[in-house]
């Protein structure tokens, strides 16, 4: 084993393979652990020993050197992380596809047959079926709410819905309706 109490020079040959030797397994851990990549976490490693070198770093033990690795890597990996992260993310919406799309003069026309159709039909509902469909279809207001409006149960809300849709779909004819 390894004299833990003797001072570590960096850039002394022996020293250097020693501190390698001791650390470089729980550091690799350490980096794997945080990019989840074994080349990523083993280059992270060796530029955090780089640095050390490059630093003329002395310490007076190899449980020092480990202490300042660690630090080292831990932190040059989470930068990484969320580098990767980020550089996920900017490569998503730039390669995000638009999602818009144009309408052919076919599919235009059909949509405002429709449109025009549904509303001709709406027209033909008694107003107390219109009035509860409009606002479940055309607001964001739930049962409950459409029934306070309208001063009605919200089972009576539900019913006229599911007599309004029934209506519709007699007056307009399923089949007969363009749906995108």
């Amino acid at each position: 084993m390894f004299n833990e109490s003797k001072a570590l020079d960096a850039n002394n040959d022996a020293h250097f393979r020693e501190i390698y030797t001791v650390t470089m397994p729980l550091l690799f851990k350490i980096s794997y652990r945080i990019v989840g990549s074994e080349e990523a976490a083993e280059d992270l490693c060796h530029d955090s020993l780089i640095k050390m070198t490059e630093k003329n770093m002395q310490f007076p033990s190899v449980n020092d050197a480990k202490y300042w690795l660690i630090r080292v890597v831990k932190n040059a990996s989470l930068n990484y992380a969320k580098r990767k992260g980020r550089e996920k993310k900017a490569y998503e919406r730039a390669l995000r596809e638009d999602k818009r799309t144009i309408d052919s003069g076919e599919t235009e026309l059909l949509k405002s047959d429709t449109i025009s159709r549904v509303q001709e039909a709406l027209a033909k509902l008694p107003v107390n079926l219109r009035a509860v469909l409009q606002l479940k279809e055309y607001t964001e207001l739930n049962y409950k709410e459409i029934g306070r409006v309208l001063g009605i149960t919200e089972g009576n809300v539900k019913v006229r819905v599911f007599r309004a849709r029934e209506q519709l779909t007699k007056l307009i004819g399923a089949d007969d309706v363009y749906m995108p």
